[in-house]
Formats: C-alpha cells, structure tokens, sequence
C-alpha cells in the first residue's frame, strides 16, 4: 500500500495552527502535548502510539505528565495516550471525551480542526491536576513528529 504523503493530510498552515494550539494549551498547564503523524501502515494504533510515545522520549518530564496526539494516515487511525503522571489523576472520561472531539471532525475530513480541540481540550482539562507554574520550562518540542 502507497504511504499518503502528511503534507497532503496536512498543509503547512494547518501544522502552523496545531503547533500554536500545542502552545496555546502549555501555556495553561505543565502537561506536555505531541502530534506524530505516522505514514506507515499499521493495525494496531495503541502499540504504535506508544512505540512512538517511547521513541520520542515523552516519559523524560519531570511530572511524566506528557501527552501524544497518534494520527496514522494510511490505516486512518487515531489514537491519544499519556504518561504514568497523568494516569494517577485523570478517569477513563480525559481520555474519551479528548478522543470523541478529534474523531467528530475527523469522521468529517476536519483534521487540524479535531487535532485543535483536542489538543485544547486536554490542555483545559490538565490545568486543573498539573497547573501552569511560571517557572514551567518546555520540555518536549512543540513540533509536529513525523512531517
């Protein structure tokens, strides 16, 4: 199977958008948010975000609170995962009601549009367990993985 090209599921000012919706967000929390874009078939996209989440190294925040948005554009799959630090405050509803926003404008062909509220919404969300401090530093890039 052909690999899509994630300039084509994405434009330039469209990744421009998320990575201001990635700041947008961190400027309410000290959670750290990704997108990777993966390009390559896969079935199963838990294991693959997760492979990714590693591969990123987004367990290396001080309060292991780090988020990645999972996009793979050949099996049409999405899925949203966190670290170990977020797991001990948030409930099965972060999780849902953060996938349920992407996937309503996913299933209408609005992708950036559902990767900003997501992203949004987990950032709104994360305030209020991992509050925004002034001396936060950003400890995971902003950028878009896999573009």
């Amino acid at each position: 199977m052909k690999s899509h090209n994630s300039h084509q599921f994405l434009s330039e000012e469209e990744v421009k958008e998320i990575v201001q919706a990635i700041e947008n967000a961190e400027a309410m929390t000290s959670g750290e948010i990704r997108v990777h874009i993966d390009n390559e078939q896969s079935d199963n996209p838990i294991e693959k975000a997760e492979e990714h989440f590693n591969r990123l190294e987004m367990y290396n925040t001080e309060k292991r609170n780090g988020i990645l948005f999972y996009v793979n554009t050949v099996s049409h799959s999405f899925a949203v995962i966190g670290d170990e630090g977020i797991h001990r405050f948030v409930g099965d509803n972060f999780w849902v009601s953060t996938k349920d926003c992407v996937l309503e404008e996913f299933s209408i062909g609005n992708y950036k549009t559902g990767l900003v509220k997501g992203i949004t919404s987990a950032g709104e969300q994360l305030k209020h367990y991992f509050p925004y401090q002034k001396d936060d530093k950003n400890e995971l890039p902003n950028e878009i993985s896999g573009i």
